[in-house]
């Protein structure tokens, strides 16, 4: 007897195990359960352990469906968003979010993260396509960035609790320009640059004429001042020269003529290539004429004879 009960035994531990294992399910700290049974939600799991439910999930009986419980993100790339003003910026965003209503996840999109973040794509495209077109030119280079990402986290907020999930941050990784929109802007900018360095060039012309012209004045008023004084010592040094040779001249008056002969000798007589055509005996050269070093008379020009008398007139 003991050998038939014994397979009896083990099919029945292979089904109450069977039972048990369809029976029990395990939520992790990364996850959430929803307990589905017939189509509708009978529980929600979120603390981590193990947890029962209906065996066989066949026939549509209790079904468990996993959803995340930690942060999740999706991207937005090469968003073609139009400022004020008509430029265009390709912008390039993300979105941290959490499922924070499972129930309500699983009846508006059937727990699907695809689907949510489909939702939230077309939601986050157009609010950057709004806070971009509210805005000038420069705002999302500027300190005005972070309000224009709270903005945009403002309007997927509301998008997002209609779907049982909560926006934790959005951020703006990325703003360029559009290729045509970049090169008129290098052009443009260029274009400021050549007018600054041009103005910044002609003032710094004008001030170089300036300090010329400063320069030039001051350069003829010290000439002039240096002429002046040159002139007067000159001319004090002319006065004093005149005076001594005046004192020189009364002390000695032949000494003083043999002096001034004698430099005029050497100033004429110099190897200056000059040729001097005088006759011996003429004033130039009297000192030459006496071996004592005396001057000679000077030579008288001969008189000339007197005009012969007219004859008398005849008597009557």
């Amino acid at each position: 007897m003991n050998s038939n009960r014994l397979p009896a035994i083990l099919i029945g531990l292979a089904v109450l195990l069977v039972l048990i294992y369809s029976s029990v399910f395990v939520v992790n700290e990364r996850e959430q359960a929803i307990v589905v049974r017939f189509g509708e939600i009978q529980d929600v799991k979120r603390e981590p352990g193990i947890y029962f439910k209906l065996p066989f999930a066949f026939m549509d009986a209790d079904r468990v469906q996993y959803v995340e419980d930690r942060a999740l993100r999706f991207d937005l790339d090469n968003i073609r968003v139009q400022v004020r003003g008509g430029a265009f910026y390709e912008v390039d965003a993300f979105v941290v979010y959490s499922i924070t209503d499972p129930r309500l996840f699983r009846e508006t999109v059937s727990g699907d993260r695809e689907s949510a973040e489909s939702r939230l794509r077309t939601r986050l495209d157009a609010a950057l396509r709004r806070v971009y077109g509210l805005r000038n030119f420069d705002a999302a280079l500027s300190n005005e960035r972070s309000s224009m990402m709270q903005e945009v986290r403002a309007d997927l907020t509301a998008a997002a609790e209609t779907l049982g999930l909560a926006i934790r941050d959005v951020r703006i990784r990325r703003t360029d320009l559009t290729q045509e929109v970049s090169q008129q802007t290098f052009q443009r900018m260029k274009a400021e640059r050549l007018a600054e360095a041009e103005l910044i060039r002609a003032r710094g012309n004008e001030q170089g004429q300036r300090r010329r012209a400063i320069a030039d004045r001051q350069v003829v008023e010290f000439v002039s001042e240096a002429q002046r004084d040159a002139e007067i010592l000159r001319g004090r040094g002319d006065a004093e020269r005149n005076k001594i040779f005046g004192e020189a001249f009364q002390r000695d008056p032949a000494f003083f003529e043999f002096y001034r002969t004698m430099r005029a000798y050497v100033a004429a007589l110099a190897d200056n290539g000059t040729t001097l055509v005088l006759s011996p005996d003429s004033e130039f050269f009297r000192f030459f004429n006496s071996s004592a070093g005396q001057a000679l008379a000077p030579i008288q020009a001969p008189v000339p004879p007197a005009p012969p008398a007219a004859p008398a007139a005849p008597a009557n």
